[in-house]
């Protein structure tokens, strides 16, 4: 293959060698009824009008979504991720000497596991995820990666148990975490985050082809570590959309300021002339000018990747395991420091903590009231109370209820609580969420 010359390929005049049919195979068997989709088409299509995506574009990112119209929601920071992932597949594809243009990493896979990796989050960002899995301690807890699992997998839409349908690869790309609730639930501490439900290790058996992992891959949470090429995209993907369009937001809302940036970088000894990440930023700030700062660090990192062969269990059965993606050591340092300054000045604020106390408030007091095991049904929509009727399972019945709270919105959320708690507030005409 020739560098630069390149063009994306076209899946119906040449079969990409890359994916197999062990790649290809869905959940449940399911007829072909077209030919003029990919089966990774199919998987993006089906993504892109569910309405758990459309969900998206009123759950926090960072700041609550509808304060100001210029701010990320969940939805356009998928967006942004999807354009990266698909970006980092095109300059792979034409630069990497592994990949030919009959063998190569299929964009609209990566596509489709980056328009879904934060699919299962529910409302008020990470704060409305700790207190969910908080209040579902006793009965498996909740994550939000392990919510977009059950999304794609089981509960889609309320008539379907087998959710979307997905392919093996699909499923796989956007299994960022491997490691089961109940390996990690040790001396009566819950984990915190990074598991998947003991329910769903039938799907991590499929994904593997129920291959049992090696003995380095045990315990579980080494397991993490294992992950297919789209996989890797996708979390560098989110990792360079992060690190970089959510300093953008904290500028715009006045949380990073000249002054409190060059304060935080003589606390942490960080370089600020001109060429560090410090600097640079200090300099967009000034010139109001970090837009086009994020923007330009972006198309740096996504050329900052290439794909090395790997050696591994799952190499000789899927092509998908047979590279690791490497980003350069400089642009991921340059990445941690960003994140550590967002941390510091943004996340750990006063204000960002008021507004994740009372998102925490919120959907503790609805648990309360909804979670109650003597909680009339009537108080929730007619789908989800009939679900929560058809087990007497107790574990089953708290998870249908915690895909009840996961599945609203920042608005959603706080209109229902407003209409059970606040006696002015509401009309019958209202939905209720």
């Amino acid at each position: 293959m020739t560098s630069g010359s390149h063009v994306e390929p076209d899946f119906f005049s040449m079969k990409n060698r890359f994916y197999n049919s062990f790649d290809l195979e869905r959940v449940s068997e399911e007829k072909a009824q077209e030919t003029y989709r990919t089966e990774f088409q199919v998987d993006r299509d089906r993504i892109l009008h569910t309405p758990s995506f459309r969900s998206l574009q009123s759950k926090t990112q960072v700041f609550w979504s509808g304060e100001y119209d210029f701010y990320r929601t969940r939805l356009t920071h998928s967006l942004e991720v999807a354009q990266i992932g698909r970006s980092i597949c095109n300059f792979l594809n034409t630069r990497s000497p592994l990949l030919s243009e009959d063998y190569y990493i299929d964009s609209d896979l990566v596509e489709a596991a980056c328009l879904s990796h934060d699919l299962g989050h529910p409302p008020f960002g990470h704060a409305g995820e700790r207190t969910l899995n908080v209040l579902m301690r006793e009965h498996g807890g909740f994550e939000g990666n392990a919510q977009t699992l059950r999304l794609l997998t089981e509960r889609i839409f309320s008539a379907s148990k087998s959710g979307m349908n997905p392919t093996r690869a699909f499923v796989d790309s956007v299994l960022k975490y491997k490691t089961l609730w109940s390996e990690l639930n040790t001396d009566e501490k819950p984990p915190k985050n990074h598991f998947i439900y003991d329910e769903q290790s039938k799907y991590l058996d499929w994904v593997m082809g129920d291959r049992d992992f090696p003995a380095e891959y045990i315990p579980g949470k080494a397991r993490d570590k294992f992950s297919s090429i789209e996989c890797q995209i996708m979390d560098w993907a989110d990792d360079t959309a992060y690190s970089l369009n959510d300093l953008a937001d904290s500028v715009r809302a006045g949380f990073l300021t000249v002054e409190r940036v060059e304060r935080w970088a003589e606390e942490h000894d960080c370089g600020m002339e001109k060429g560090t990440p410090v600097g640079d930023l200090l300099r967009s700030i000034r010139g109001n000018r970090v837009e086009l700062m994020a923007g330009n660090r972006i198309g740096r990192y996504i050329q900052s990747v290439r794909i090395e062969e790997d050696n591994n269990f799952m190499s000789g059965v899927s092509n998908r395991y047979k590279y690791k993606l490497i980003v350069d050591k400089g642009v991921q340092l340059e990445t941690q420091e960003f994140k550590k300054l967002a941390y510091d000045l943004v996340f750990k604020s006063p204000e960002l903590n008021q507004l994740e106390y009372k998102g925490d408030h919120l959907l503790s007091k609805l648990w309360d009231i909804l979670g109650d095991e003597s909680s009339p049904y009537h108080l929730m929509p007619e789908d989800v109370a009939k679900e929560l009727k058809s087990t007497d399972d107790k574990v089953a019945r708290k998870r249908l209820l915690c895909d009840y709270f996961a599945s609203h919105t920042d608005g959603s959320a706080t209109r229902l609580y407003k209409r059970l708690i606040v006696p002015d507030f509401g009309s019958i005409g209202d939905l209720a969420g």
